[in-house]
């Protein structure tokens, strides 16, 4: 029985991939895991990489491929699969260093004090955030810092005095970063991802804030420590940007507790701070624009399965 299943949604992406399974061999905990990749789509250059065996030193590395959806259909197909009481999420793109899964078990295994003065026999489940930061080995620009700065990407110098504590509950579900969490395997079959959604971005902020309303915790570890093999131009950081405002007014539709940030007071708001010749108001143009083009739109986005 593994401790620990890992499920990673790819797309042709084999070359990064194989970065990230290495990466899981060299584990300290290697021999407690898991492994499952789920093909977001056919691809015979990735199945290639599973066609032997003995490819990687693993106790279990399954791959599968499901026709093409989109990443939650990804991770609830991988939850199916799991073996181990506890599951991390991370992406093809994500590189653990080497007592990463550790961490994560020593988190969910522990007691925080503040559990314990709770409930001091039993234990209540959480999910824990691993640190990503971006791998120097793929290069650094203006844009990738303030992505990261500025919490539009990865917000981890936002919660940096919460490390090994549990973040306020008014704001957890912004940092249930898909890229690098964990939780039981039972919360991940109660909590599944949304399937309905076919445009990326704020599927793990919805999924996050089903959590909090259940009581479930976000714990931040930042041992638990992850380079994100990724480099982002300008111009693809706003193609970025527009998409996620497509994505909001598409949630909100059929979500109403995101409904409010699609207003039009908060569209105002947006629009005042769009206006500086800055990365932040170049960035908020380019969200707007999604948002426009979204609510221009009537037609929907996000089909039932």
């Amino acid at each position: 029985m593994p401790s620990l299943s890992v499920i990673i949604p790819t797309f042709r992406r084999p070359n990064i991939l194989r970065l990230c399974l290495r990466c899981l061999e060299a584990q300290t905990v290697a021999d407690e895991l898991e492994v499952i990749v789920v093909s977001d789509g056919p691809d015979p250059e990735t199945a290639k990489l599973f066609q032997r065996s003995t490819n990687y030193q693993l106790p279990t590395t399954n791959y599968f491929e499901i026709p093409k959806s989109q990443q939650g259909v990804a991770r609830n197909f991988g939850v199916k699969h799991a073996h181990a009481p506890f599951v991390l999420f991370i992406g093809d793109d994500i590189l653990l260093e080497r007592n990463a899964c550790e961490n994560h078990l020593a988190a969910h295994y522990s007691t925080p004090e503040e559990i314990n003065r709770q409930s001091p026999i039993v234990k209540s489940p959480i999910a824990v955030l691993g640190f990503v930061t971006w791998d120097p080995v793929v290069g650094s620009n203006p844009v990738m810092r303030w992505l990261e700065r500025s919490g539009w990407q990865f917000g981890y110098p936002k919660i940096a005095k919460y490390a090994h504590a549990f973040l306020p509950t008014k704001i957890q579900e912004h940092f249930t970063y898909t890229s690098h969490i964990s939780v039981p395997t039972d919360v991940a079959h109660r909590f599944r991802f949304r399937e309905d959604m076919t445009l990326y971005g704020w599927e793990d902020i919805e999924w996050g804030r089903r959590m909090k309303k259940a009581g479930i915790r976000l714990f931040y570890e930042p041992d638990a420590k992850a380079l994100h093999h990724h480099h982002m131009t300008l111009e693809q950081s706003l193609a970025r940007m527009e998409t996620l405002g497509r994505s909001l007014v598409l949630l909100a539709r059929q979500v109403p507790d995101f409904r409010k940030q699609t207003s039009a007071i908060k569209r105002l708001a947006l629009r005042a701070r769009s206006l500086l010749p800055t990365m932040n108001g170049v960035h908020r143009r380019a969200f707007l624009r999604g948002i426009r083009k979204a609510m221009r739109n009537r037609s929907p986005a996000i089909v039932k399965r």
